[in-house]
C-alpha cells in the first residue's frame, strides 16, 4: 500500500479535471479524494497498491483533453487507509 499526495498546476480548473480523475481512481480501486486550490492548482491523494496508483500518477500528468498540465508535484505519504475516492 501506498500514499502519493500531488499537485497540479496549469490550465486544471474548470476542465472536468476533478470528476475524470474521480472515475480513473474508481477504475482502479484507489481511495483517496481530488479538491480544487484557491490558487488554480489543483490537489489529489491516492492511496493503493502501487500497480493501481501508478496509472493515476501517469494520468495527472496529461489530466483529460481539455487540460494543460504545466507541472505536477509528487509526495510520498504513509498511507492512512482510506476508503473511497471522493471530489471535493
Amino acid at each position: 500500500m501506498i500514499r502519493r499526495h500531488v499537485v497540479v498546476s496549469g490550465t486544471v480548473q474548470g476542465v472536468f479535471f476533478r470528476d475524470s480523475c474521480r472515475q480513473l481512481a474508481v477504475e482502479h480501486a484507489v481511495a483517496g479524494w481530488v479538491a480544487n486550490r484557491p490558487d488554480g492548482t489543483v490537489e489529489a491523494v491516492f492511496e493503493g497498491a502501487p500497480e493501481r496508483v501508478g496509472p493515476l500518477l501517469d494520468w495527472v500528468r496529461e489530466g483529460p483533453p481539455l487540460a494543460s498540465v504545466d507541472t505536477v508535484t509528487v509526495q510520498e505519504e504513509e498511507p492512512q487507509g482510506l476508503t473511497g475516492f471522493e471530489v471535493r
